[in-house]
């Protein structure tokens, strides 16, 4: 990561913040830190049953980050700059990564949540790299482990 982060990047970064301070927003992330712990595919059906309130504040903060992490990805967006900025996308990954497969397999669909994976999985090995374990310590603190 050897590119310097420019004022768009940081612009972005910020915008990126006011979307996540829209009151729907905010009340789909509260309910997902609080409530999504879901194991199997079972269970987030259980958790978030078609058409539920649940189901679309799943839905909403993780298609979020999925769009964020398309930012990392594409190279449109500093990595380095959001890494420091933006650890709630690995909380986001570490609550799914449990029924991403299954998901896969029940709506046919090898993508679903790919590029999440993609950006925390190399968000991770930044966060290692700069603390080693931290990534370990964070997940168990998240209810990850």
């Amino acid at each position: 990561m050897s590119t310097m982060a420019s004022h768009e990047d940081a612009s972005l970064i910020i915008k990126l913040y006011e979307l996540r301070r829209e009151e729907r927003m905010r009340t789909a992330r509260s309910w997902f830190v609080q409530s999504f712990h879901a194991k199997s595919m079972e269970e987030f059906l259980k958790l978030c049953p078609s058409g539920s309130a649940e189901n679309a504040s799943a839905r909403q903060v993780v298609t979020y980050w999925e769009m964020a992490a398309s930012f990392l990805n594409s190279g449109i967006l500093n990595k380095e700059l959001f890494y420091r900025n933006s650890m709630e996308m690995l909380l986001t990954y570490v609550r799914v990564e449990k029924v991403m497969n299954e998901m896969r397999v029940a709506y046919l669909n090898p993508f679903i949540y790919g590029e999440l994976e993609k950006a925390s999985l190399e968000m991770i090995e930044w966060l290692n790299t700069q603390s080693p374990g931290a990534f370990e310590a964070f997940k168990k603190r998240v209810g990850g482990a």
